[in-house]
């Protein structure tokens, strides 16, 4: 077991090898003022970094994501998190599958291994404090006492801030592939799919009900990155505050079913989305969580406004 000052004890899952977090992710954007606009509207902390920008949540000084400035929006690398024990290990498993190692990207400074995925996605792997939840995170769903107003005036409403990077959804042009290469070679379980059209993945050592997803594509791409809000009223607050900032387009308020969140997803300025997400489903690192494979009417969202009809479009295919 791992002790982390200011924090619960973190279990690990005894006997296995994976990842704990998904610690970061960079893209590339045509313009990083438009970006530094659209990130600071949704909540973040948006911090300069050399040519490029680094995003925060506010009061942390862990960077969820970094966004360089390109002819288009891209990714470029995904980076994950594992305990410093398991560095090693992780290191021979890559390597005895045969998978390249690679020098960092340009730029980039890293004591971690990189390699490629199964779609031609740059992958990082390095030792991190753990970043993906030990416990299901808080949820507000109380109603206030008779006699009390229950809602604030609206122009003393807080601003939404979220708390945490939840995880991305990444196009992918095979999907059993995905699940092949993530659970076998990184350690990621399963949580639940449906067909070869979307799967979402969890890490072992207790995370949300996905740390990562997969959608079917072309191409790579991102397809939303998914921040964590402590309820229902913060999202419908955060959809308002993008709305009142120019960023009407989206979808939600709805609730999905596998993974259990709210939502409300803002589409960005290069037509993907990042999403305002509370009260996603946690599996403990003591749970083996059964996986299901599900029908598409059964596993997109349980209630809310239709889907809009490019909302599964992968822009980064087409560029």
């Amino acid at each position: 077991m791992t002790a982390i000052t200011g924090k619960i004890q973190i279990v690990k899952r005894p006997g296995e090898l994976g990842v704990h977090s998904m610690d970061t992710f960079n893209m590339v954007v045509p313009d990083l003022r438009v970006a530094e606009d659209f990130y600071r509207a949704f909540g973040l902390d948006v911090r300069e970094e050399g040519n490029g920008l680094g995003l925060f949540t506010v009061g942390s000084d862990h960077r969820w994501a970094s966004i360089g400035e390109g002819s288009r929006k891209k990714l470029n690398f995904l980076s994950f998190g594992l305990f410093e024990e398991d560095f090693e290990p992780m290191k021979r498993r890559i390597e005895a599958e045969g998978i390249r190692l690679l020098d960092a990207p340009r730029g980039f400074d890293s004591n971690g291994v990189w390699f490629y995925d199964h779609n031609g996605v740059l992958i990082e792997i390095k030792v991190a404090e753990k970043t993906s939840p030990d416990e299901k995170m808080p949820f507000d769903m109380a109603s206030c006492p008779p006699g009390v107003a229950g809602a604030p005036q609206r122009s003393k409403a807080t601003k939404v801030r979220p708390t945490r990077l939840a995880h991305v959804l990444v196009f992918t042009a095979d999907v059993p592939k995905a699940i092949d290469f993530y659970s076998r070679v990184l350690g990621l379980r399963l949580s639940d799919r449906s067909g070869d059209g979307i799967c979402f993945m969890h890490g072992i050592h207790g995370s949300d009900h996905h740390l990562i997803a997969f959608a079917k594509s072309s191409a790579p791409g991102l397809h939303h990155c998914s921040w964590d809000v402590g309820s229902i009223n913060e999202i419908g607050k955060g959809a308002m505050q993008m709305a009142e900032k120019g960023f009407q387009k989206g979808w939600g308020l709805g609730r999905h079913v596998l993974g259990s969140n709210y939502f409300h997803y803002v589409r960005d300025p290069w037509g993907s989305y990042s999403e305002y997400s509370a009260d996603i489903d946690y599996i403990p690192a003591t749970c083996d969580w059964e996986a299901g494979d599900y029908p598409p009417e059964d596993s997109l969202y349980l209630w809310g406004p239709e889907l809009p009809k490019d909302f599964v479009v992968n822009h980064e295919a087409s560029g």
